[in-house]
Protein backbone atom coordinates (compact mmCIF):
# COMPACT_ATOMS: atom_id res chain seq x y z
CA UNK A 1 0.00 0.00 0.00
CA UNK A 2 1.07 3.63 -0.68
CA UNK A 3 2.09 5.76 2.41
CA UNK A 4 -0.92 7.23 3.73
CA UNK A 5 -1.08 11.09 4.52
CA UNK A 6 -3.44 12.06 7.61
CA UNK A 7 -5.26 15.81 7.07
CA UNK A 8 -7.20 16.47 10.56
CA UNK A 9 -10.04 19.18 10.97
CA UNK A 10 -12.54 19.94 13.33
CA UNK A 11 -16.22 20.06 11.95
CA UNK A 12 -16.91 24.11 12.85
CA UNK A 13 -20.75 24.88 13.03
CA UNK A 14 -20.72 26.55 9.47
CA UNK A 15 -20.78 22.86 7.88
CA UNK A 16 -23.66 21.73 9.46
CA UNK A 17 -26.53 21.22 7.69
CA UNK A 18 -30.98 21.23 8.24
CA UNK A 19 -30.38 17.51 8.93
CA UNK A 20 -28.25 18.76 11.78
CA UNK A 21 -25.21 16.84 10.35
CA UNK A 22 -22.30 17.54 8.22
CA UNK A 23 -23.46 18.82 4.63
CA UNK A 24 -22.44 16.64 1.99
CA UNK A 25 -20.55 18.68 0.10
CA UNK A 26 -18.37 19.65 2.79
CA UNK A 27 -16.56 15.82 2.04
CA UNK A 28 -15.73 17.18 -1.30
CA UNK A 29 -14.17 20.58 -0.46
CA UNK A 30 -12.00 18.35 2.12
CA UNK A 31 -11.48 15.75 -0.19
CA UNK A 32 -9.69 18.89 -2.22
CA UNK A 33 -7.91 19.96 0.93
CA UNK A 34 -6.42 16.81 2.39
CA UNK A 35 -5.07 16.21 -1.36
CA UNK A 36 -3.48 19.45 -1.45
CA UNK A 37 -2.00 19.58 1.69
CA UNK A 38 -0.64 15.77 0.85
CA UNK A 39 0.78 16.94 -2.72
CA UNK A 40 2.35 19.75 -1.12
CA UNK A 41 3.95 17.85 2.03
CA UNK A 42 6.19 15.78 -0.96
CA UNK A 43 6.71 18.68 -3.31
CA UNK A 44 4.17 18.28 -6.09
CA UNK A 45 3.63 21.86 -5.05
CA UNK A 46 1.41 24.54 -6.71
CA UNK A 47 4.63 26.51 -8.11
CA UNK A 48 6.22 23.48 -9.23
CA UNK A 49 3.65 22.74 -11.41
CA UNK A 50 3.21 26.45 -12.98
CA UNK A 51 6.74 26.17 -13.52
CA UNK A 52 6.57 22.79 -15.00
CA UNK A 53 3.36 24.25 -16.96
CA UNK A 54 1.04 21.34 -15.50
CA UNK A 55 -1.97 21.22 -13.15
CA UNK A 56 -4.06 18.56 -11.27
CA UNK A 57 -8.41 18.64 -12.39
CA UNK A 58 -10.41 16.63 -10.83
CA UNK A 59 -12.11 14.36 -13.42
CA UNK A 60 -14.56 11.98 -10.88
CA UNK A 61 -15.61 12.05 -7.15
CA UNK A 62 -17.34 8.98 -5.71
CA UNK A 63 -18.53 9.25 -1.79
CA UNK A 64 -19.62 6.26 0.14
CA UNK A 65 -21.60 8.07 2.98
CA UNK A 66 -21.20 5.81 6.14
CA UNK A 67 -21.96 7.33 9.12
CA UNK A 68 -23.25 10.76 9.67
CA UNK A 69 -20.45 13.32 11.25
CA UNK A 70 -21.44 16.50 13.31
CA UNK A 71 -20.55 20.06 14.72
CA UNK A 72 -17.33 19.95 17.43
CA UNK A 73 -16.10 16.49 15.97
CA UNK A 74 -12.29 15.74 15.08
CA UNK A 75 -12.27 14.14 11.90
CA UNK A 76 -8.75 12.53 10.28
CA UNK A 77 -9.12 12.14 6.68
CA UNK A 78 -6.51 9.32 5.43
CA UNK A 79 -4.97 9.87 1.47
CA UNK A 80 -3.00 8.44 -0.71
CA UNK A 81 -1.85 7.74 -4.48
CA UNK A 82 -3.44 4.63 -4.86
CA UNK A 83 -2.94 4.18 -8.79
CA UNK A 84 -1.04 6.24 -11.48
CA UNK A 85 -1.99 5.76 -15.56
CA UNK A 86 -0.41 7.57 -18.25
CA UNK A 87 -2.26 11.25 -17.57
CA UNK A 88 -4.63 10.28 -14.49
CA UNK A 89 -4.06 8.88 -10.59
CA UNK A 90 -6.94 7.35 -8.26
CA UNK A 91 -6.44 8.65 -4.83
CA UNK A 92 -8.70 7.29 -2.22
CA UNK A 93 -10.06 9.08 1.00
CA UNK A 94 -10.68 7.72 4.61
CA UNK A 95 -12.70 9.41 7.05
CA UNK A 96 -11.89 8.89 10.89
CA UNK A 97 -14.03 9.97 13.83
CA UNK A 98 -11.47 8.30 16.18
CA UNK A 99 -10.96 4.51 14.87
CA UNK A 100 -14.43 4.02 13.48
CA UNK A 101 -14.62 5.22 9.56
CA UNK A 102 -17.56 7.45 8.58
CA UNK A 103 -17.08 7.30 4.82
CA UNK A 104 -14.28 6.54 2.17
CA UNK A 105 -14.26 8.35 -1.23
CA UNK A 106 -12.05 8.44 -4.37
CA UNK A 107 -11.08 10.93 -6.70
CA UNK A 108 -9.78 10.78 -10.38
CA UNK A 109 -7.15 13.32 -10.93
CA UNK A 110 -5.87 14.29 -14.47
CA UNK A 111 -2.59 15.72 -15.19
CA UNK A 112 -3.88 18.32 -17.29
CA UNK A 113 -0.76 20.87 -20.00
CA UNK A 114 -1.80 24.27 -19.14
CA UNK A 115 -1.24 25.82 -22.50
CA UNK A 116 -3.48 23.52 -24.16
CA UNK A 117 -5.58 22.43 -21.04
CA UNK A 118 -5.55 18.40 -22.09
CA UNK A 119 -4.06 15.79 -20.37
CA UNK A 120 -0.59 14.86 -20.73
CA UNK A 121 1.80 11.94 -19.33
CA UNK A 122 2.62 12.36 -15.75
CA UNK A 123 6.42 12.39 -15.17
CA UNK A 124 8.15 9.57 -13.38
CA UNK A 125 9.27 11.95 -10.94
CA UNK A 126 5.99 13.16 -10.42
CA UNK A 127 4.79 9.56 -9.36
CA UNK A 128 7.61 9.02 -7.40
CA UNK A 129 6.97 11.32 -4.98
CA UNK A 130 3.70 9.83 -4.04
CA UNK A 131 5.10 5.90 -3.57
Amino acid sequence: MNPRFCYTLTIPKSAIDINGHVNNVLYVQWMQDAATAHSQSVGDTILRQQEEGSTWVAKTHTIDYLKPAFEGETLVIQTWAESFRKAASVRLYRFLRGEEEIAKASTVWVYIDTQTQRPKAIPDAVIARYM
